[in-house]
């Protein structure tokens, strides 16, 4: 007999609550969040960021221009032939200090001392006929006391003594011009300072000419002068000042020790470059500035209250240069500076900032307007709370 309950319906049934109930489940799942981890923020703003702050305070700082300089020797001379001849010896050290009047070169005095011997066979030549004309024009001088001779006589005797006298003088000047040439064959330096490489080999033919006569050059290097120009601000900036002084800096800005004065200002500007040539004297013991070289020349044309700040802190905007601050609020703000000139690795800021302004001088990057700042632990302190919350944990 058939059944009246049909069991295709409970089947159907059961097929739809298994699934639902795990439909539900996961549903309940979604809705729960998990607990927050231990130490994280309990919302989702950006945690404070660490920053390591400066107080500036107001200093004194020297007003200063800077400009690109080229060194140059206070003497550069060139060292000529005076003479012809073979150089047969160079008696001095390229690149060593030489004094006044030492001997750097030899020429070959052969051909020269010949020439002296032969002004000075001229010259005993020129005595011996200014001594004829001599004993000639007193004998005529007596017989014509007589009226033994004519005047005209006399006369030409007294101008043929005249003549050879003459003739004596130009020919000892010979003699005095070709001793001299010898002379010339011992080339000596003619200043005292460093003595340049050598242009002419030993065996060349040297000659007093433009182009054949140069030997060498020497440079004193101590002191040294440094050319420089500037443009018309800095040239009026510089005319106010009183007592102006000039020194070098390193590749890193720092003042090379010793400072200069001004002892060339031009009164002409430069039409093409807009510029006013200057010119300074510094010492410069043992030779260490060379030149040629180029370097950094910084005029001091006084002092003023100023701000120094760590070249790193200082940023470039559209509105020209910034640096970052912490408000009294806690939080970054830029701030537009006024930048000088660097003074070592700090910039000198002449206005923009107060006393007592919390600069930001790194994590710049990240830095944005109204973040939240905290002030970074000095150097050692991160690590030391670990290691303090360690021991207490030991104990």
């Amino acid at each position: 007999m058939p059944s009246n309950h049909d069991p295709a319906p409970q089947r159907i049934c059961r097929n739809w609550v298994l699934p639902a109930t795990v439909a539900l489940a996961a549903l309940a799942g979604c809705g729960k969040s998990a607990p927050p981890a231990a130490g994280g923020p309990g919302g989702g703003g950006m945690p404070p960021m660490p920053a390591t702050l400066l107080a500036v305070q107001p200093t004194t700082v020297p007003v200063a221009i800077e400009a690109v300089a080229t060194l140059e020797g206070v003497r550069e001379v060139e060292v000529r032939a005076r003479v012809g001849g073979t150089l047969v010896q160079q008696l001095y050290t390229e690149g060593a200090p030489v004094a006044t009047g030492a001997a750097m070169f030899r020429i070959d005095r052969a051909p020269l001392q010949i020439a002296v011997d032969a002004a000075r066979a001229a010259v005993a030549q020129a005595e011996a006929r200014a001594e004829q004309a001599r004993r000639e024009s007193g004998r005529l001088a007596t017989l014509l006391a007589e009226r033994a001779i004519s005047q005209r006589e006399a006369d030409d005797a007294a101008s043929t003594l005249k003549t050879s006298q003459a003739a004596l003088l130009a020919a000892r000047a010979q003699q005095r011009d070709a001793e001299l040439n010898l002379g010339y064959t011992m080339v000596v330096a003619p200043t005292a300072g460093v003595a340049q490489r050598a242009q002419r080999s030993v065996g060349a033919l040297v000659a007093p000419t433009s182009d054949g006569g140069l030997l060498t050059t020497i440079v004193q290097v101590d002191p040294i002068r440094v050319r420089f120009a500037l443009n018309e601000a800095e040239a009026a900036q510089l005319r106010q000042a009183r007592a102006p002084k000039v020194r070098l800096l390193d590749a890193n800005g720092v003042p090379l020790p010793g400072a200069g004065r001004l002892d060339f200002t031009g009164q002409v500007m430069d039409r093409t470059l807009g510029t006013v040539p200057m010119r300074a004297e510094l010492p410069n013991p043992g030779g260490r500035l060379l030149p040629g070289q180029f370097v950094r020349a910084q005029i001091i044309t006084g002092e003023q209250e100023a701000f120094l700040v760590p070249q790193a802190a200082v940023q470039s905007g559209d509105n020209g240069r910034f640096v970052w601050v912490m408000g009294a609020d806690g939080k970054a703000a830029p701030k537009p500076v006024q930048a000088g000139p660097w003074a070592g690795k700090d910039w000198v800021i002449r206005s923009g900032l107060a006393a007592g302004d919390k600069v930001i001088v790194d994590n710049l990057i990240k830095m944005r307007p109204g973040a939240a700042v905290v002030p970074a632990p000095p150097p050692g302190a991160s690590g030391a709370a670990p290691a303090a919350s360690a021991a207490s944990g030991a104990r």
